[in-house]
């Protein structure tokens, strides 16, 4: 296998990482954000915060730039879609700091079979970031599972590939590198990641060794000294309802309304979910919040579990529609779950009322209502 046929076909350079080659040269500190699902939270590894590909990027980070010049996000949340991931970005990525100057993005395994809603995600996240961070460099990573390990370039991979392309940015396919692993008999897919999503240890220094072998090459390369802006505002989108203005909204801050009280979920099983649990909760049939927005998208974010019932929700009068995430995955533990509820041409002015009902899903035990976050389209 010619070694630099291979790395081409796993890795495009494109614009490269100007940014931090720039910081290098002028020996200054990098705020790096990993925003993700569950294999950048670290899932599978002995320890996330020692042995999963995050960590070991940013410990490779450390010695090139220094330990004390390197702060590092873990911005990485289970089960979560880039659709999620462009409405968490300013709070988990940009919460309490000015700027970044590196984002990697990882969604390909997560993301599922909607290109449109891909789009709007990974499109969403690139315009946002880069309307508040002009600087920052950007670098998509495709990990690997059983769809994405078939040949050619799969689905999920060709969609996040679209917008990388669109805005000349880099990315690391960690899917191809393991296929031709596989191919050449080095490893299998079990012996990397045992239940075919998440990395072992062994996975994820797969992972690293890839990444970091692209850092090297493109920071090894002579610096520049002019930083080409993305100039996302100046590119025309791929998707005209991308989520480059999507947010999340504190919900529990308003006042509470009658048949609600304030919760956190310290006494529930969890999983999904590192941050503030503190939330609205019901399990009052008929409760209702109404709340006035001036939006161009509207959604919720809700902890669903083992006791959690139907919703149903109104716009401006309409009629009451039901909403039921109820899955397999709500039997043991609580999670977050995004419900996207209404999207508009543009922004304009609405009163949300959320309500309660006494229905369920049969296989849920009760009919509460969590309500954690309001998730906006601003503009």
């Amino acid at each position: 296998m010619n070694a630099q046929t291979e790395y081409g076909r796993e890795v495009q350079v494109r614009r490269g990482l100007p940014n931090l080659q720039a910081r290098r040269q002028r020996n200054e500190p990098i705020i790096v954000g990993f925003l993700g699902g569950s294999i950048t939270e670290g899932y599978g590894a002995k320890d996330p915060d020692t042995g999963c590909y995050r960590a070991l990027t940013g410990q490779y980070l450390q010695n090139v730039f220094g330990s004390d010049n390197v702060t590092c996000i873990n911005a990485g949340v289970g089960g979560t879609t880039s659709t999620f991931g462009a409405h968490r970005f300013q709070e988990h990525v940009m919460s309490g700091i000015s700027s970044i100057d590196l984002l990697f993005v990882e969604f390909s395994v997560n993301d599922g079979a909607d290109r449109e809603e891909s789009i709007r995600g990974v499109e969403g996240i690139v315009r946002q970031c880069n309307r508040l961070n002009p600087q920052a460099d950007i670098c998509f990573l495709y990990t690997a599972d059983d769809d994405n390990l078939g040949e050619g370039l799969p689905f999920n991979i060709a969609v996040h590939e679209e917008v990388a392309a669109h805005y000349n940015l880099p990315s690391v396919n960690f899917a191809a590198h393991v296929r031709g692993m596989i191919r050449e008999g080095e490893t299998t897919w079990e012996e990397l990641a045992p239940d075919r999503t998440h990395p072992n240890d062994a996975g994820y220094a797969v992972y690293a060794d890839r990444l970091t072998t692209f850092l090297g090459t493109v920071l090894s390369e002579e610096a520049v000294t002019d930083v080409h802006l993305i100039q996302a505002a100046a590119t025309a989108p791929l998707e005209a309802n991308n989520l480059a203005y999507a947010a999340m909204q504190d919900i529990a801050g308003l006042a509470t309304p009658d048949g609600f009280s304030l919760r956190d979920l310290s006494q529930e099983p969890i999983m999904n979910w590192r941050y503030d649990s503190t939330h609205l909760f019901t399990d009052q049939p008929g409760a209702e919040l109404t709340i006035g927005l001036q939006v161009k998208g509207i959604g919720v974010l809700a902890m669903w579990g083992p006791k959690s019932g139907i919703f149903e929700y109104s716009v401006n009068g309409s009629a009451y529609k039901q909403v039921n995430m109820f899955d397999e995955w709500c039997l043991g533990a609580y999670r977050p779950i995004i419900s996207q509820l209404e999207l508009y041409e543009e922004a304009q002015s609405i009163r949300l009322s959320i309500r309660n009902t006494a229905s369920k899903d049969e296989r849920s035990i009760g009919n509460e209502l969590r309500l954690l976050k309001l998730l906006v389209i601003e503009e």
